[in-house]
């Protein structure tokens, strides 16, 4: 039986979540009582790539073991209702039973996995502030239940804006001090098939700060946590032309940096597919920013003036650059200030230009 449905109290609840994973888990609880489902994964999503990234919230579905055949599907394969086009649909939820006219097996993703797992029907959001996705979350329902109906999902469509709102704020700086500095970059290598192969000293210094999470076993010793398999398998999408999208992700580590892990597929000899190199490094401050003013809720035209004055341009030179007044230019600065809680350009550029490793 559910309960009268109050986004209010599921909203407040998530308000008082000290980071990601409890929102998610907040979330969830009270999202049950409104929309039953048996399992559920939610995860944060890289607004700029919309892949997945930490942190990553699977509930009752084990350890998550059967996440990296999910993506696998998701990223590689034809499917009904994938999440790169939800995060561009007018309504960014919709449950698979009824995009398949209650024909389930349509979906490549449910032949392959959902069906063999007792999967009846599974219900896809993206949390998004305009075209910026924020996580994606699936709830699931087992057995011979009722699919998930229209008024369901408006219930979580209303949801997905507020809580992507909410989720965008944790990538705020802080003033918190960031570790220590870092060496060179980590590499992986994997094969055409996407097993892991090789991987350098510096990569295995990397995952070692990375979050708890589901991940995959290799043979090199380690398991490899799902937002790098979802990364090499974007490589993989793009090289075959499934996609044209970036294989790319911001990450936080466990003691609050920031990393940026990318992935692209080599050419082998004759043109022969060639290995997937994964590049783990520290996020450039150019890379952490513009993620960091999406969490501040910049416009556009603001980022803009905002990296003119990272380089050092006055008003009246922003102004002429931008083609706009100078009275316009102080309009967007105050917005930014507003926005960030700052006062002063070189506060601006301190929270946005120089700091790729403070949380």
């Amino acid at each position: 039986m559910t309960h009268p449905y109050r986004p209010a109290e599921i909203l407040s609840a998530a308000e008082r979540s000290a980071d990601p994973l409890e929102l998610f888990s907040r979330a969830s609880a009270g999202l049950r009582r409104h929309v039953p489902f048996d399992a559920a994964v939610w995860t944060a999503t890289d607004p700029e790539t919309g892949l997945v990234t930490a942190p990553m919230l699977v509930e009752n579905l084990g350890s998550g073991e059967g996440c990296a055949a999910y993506w696998e599907s998701e990223l590689l394969e034809e499917n009904v209702l994938p999440f790169r086009d939800l995060a561009r649909a007018a309504v960014p939820v919709a449950g698979l039973r009824a995009a398949t006219g209650d024909l389930p097996a349509r979906s490549a993703r449910y032949r392959r996995l959902l069906g063999g797992q007792g999967v009846d029907d599974e219900l896809r959001a993206v949390l998004r502030i305009g075209d910026r996705p924020w996580a994606t979350v699936s709830l699931f329902r087992m057995g011979a239940g009722p699919a998930f109906g229209t008024r369901e999902i408006a219930l979580l469509a209303d949801l997905s804006a507020p809580l992507a709102d909410r989720l965008r704020r944790f990538a705020r700086p802080s003033g918190s001090p960031a570790g220590p500095g870092a060496g060179a970059p980590g590499l992986l290598l994997f094969d055409e098939h996407g097993t892991a192969t090789s991987i350098n000293e510096e990569a295995r210094r990397y995952l070692a700060l990375l979050p708890d999470g589901p991940s995959t076993p290799t043979a090199l010793g380690l398991r490899l946590p799902i937002w790098l398999v979802g990364t090499t398998l974007q490589a993989r999408a793009v090289a075959r032309g499934h996609d044209r999208g970036s294989a790319r992700i911001r990450i936080r580590t466990r003691d609050l940096r920031w990393l940026t892990c990318h992935a692209s597929c080599l050419s082998g000899p004759g043109g022969r597919p060639g290995p997937t190199a994964l590049v783990i490094e520290p996020a450039p401050p150019a890379d952490l920013a513009v993620i960091v003013a999406q969490a501040y809720g910049l416009t556009p035209r603001e980022f803009e003036v905002a990296r003119f004055v990272a380089r050092g341009l006055s008003t009246a030179e922003i102004a002429t650059a931008l083609f706009i007044s100078p009275h316009t230019v102080r309009g967007h600065l105050k917005a930014v200030f507003g926005k960030a809680g700052i006062s002063s350009r070189g506060e601006l550029v301190a929270h946005l230009f120089a700091e790729p490793n403070r949380p």
